[in-house]
């Protein structure tokens, strides 16, 4: 059940990041990092529609955390660019190109092979520790603030670089995201939904969301899908996998021959996110001007 709900939750995922790509795409540079360009997305009905996808993808995504462990569920879940990269191709009507359909291949393969030999399982009894969480948090924050402080010293002759970078720290966000949701999961089962408002991770559930849908947008504003979605496609599943396993004590096969199946897995994952994200497919919808879509329309 776990891989039917993860690869439904991709694909609403990756419909929604289609979506909204293809409105921020044509608002203001000078929005960019400012929640002013939310406001502005706020008025165009196609961006709702990509948002109402993305959160489907979100419940979707917070029931196959109950139903599994992180690092099972954040593999599932990366196949959300895949399903972008089917889903643009539709829209421009485009052919896939050998090194495409091999990436998606490479892709599909690599994650099957992690699961199977990795064999991510939740504890029997999980928890989730808030003193490791305040470090894991900590650590977030800085390597996001570094990320972001340094898209911003490119400047706008460096959009491109500067979308790989902001869509890197959104990656990382989400990452932190899926493992605070599976967190808050575990003490509203065990507490109840008051002791749910008083635990710091629904709110860093909160801010994690908005904080990384600015960035998200900022990086398709800055530069078409095929720079602004892979490094979030892969940062979010790496870090989702690191924290639940230090975090929510999610295990991981560590006998040196499954670490070694697992990291060449995660470089495959990796290569065949950038085959796919090289798409011709993914590079269309954007301009690089500062005209504005017009509120309320398509």
């Amino acid at each position: 059940m776990v891989f039917v709900v993860g690869v439904l939750a991709a694909l609403l995922f990756g419909l929604g990041w289609v979506l909204q790509q293809r409105v921020a795409a044509h608002a203001a540079l000078s929005e960019l990092l400012s929640y002013r360009l939310l406001l502005h997305l706020m008025r165009i009905r196609e961006w709702w529609f990509g948002i109402g996808a993305m959160v489907c993808g979100q419940l979707l995504g917070g029931l196959a955390l109950q139903l599994g462990p992180v690092a099972l569920v954040e593999p599932l879940l990366s196949t959300n660019l895949l399903f972008a990269f089917l889903i643009a191709g539709a829209m421009s009507r485009r052919r896939p190109r050998w090194h495409e359909v091999g990436g998606a291949l490479l892709l599909s393969a690599a994650l099957g092979v992690f699961i199977a030999v990795g064999d991510p399982q939740a504890p029997k009894h999980p928890t989730a520790s808030w003193s490791v969480g305040l470090l894991a948090v900590c650590i977030v924050a800085g390597v996001v603030f570094t990320l972001v402080a340094v898209a911003k010293s490119r400047g706008m002759s460096h959009l491109a670089t500067e979308a790989v970078l902001l869509a890197s720290a959104a990656g990382i966000l989400y990452g932190m995201q899926d493992v605070s949701t599976q967190a808050a999961l575990i003490k509203f089962d065990d507490r109840g939904l008051m002791f749910l408002i008083n635990s710091p991770w629904a709110y860093i559930v909160v801010g994690a969301a908005a904080c990384g849908i600015l960035l998200s947008q900022s990086a398709f504003r800055a530069a078409s899908l095929d720079f602004s979605l892979p490094p979030t496609a892969v940062a979010e599943p790496i870090v989702g996998i690191l924290l639940g396993v230090f975090i929510l004590d999610d295990t991981l096969a560590v006998a040196p021959g499954d670490l070694a199946v697992e990291s060449l897995c995660v470089v495959a994952m990796v290569v065949g996110t950038v085959l796919i994200g090289r798409s011709d497919m993914l590079a269309v919808h954007h301009r690089s001007d500062e005209r504005h879509v017009k509120p309320g329309g398509d």
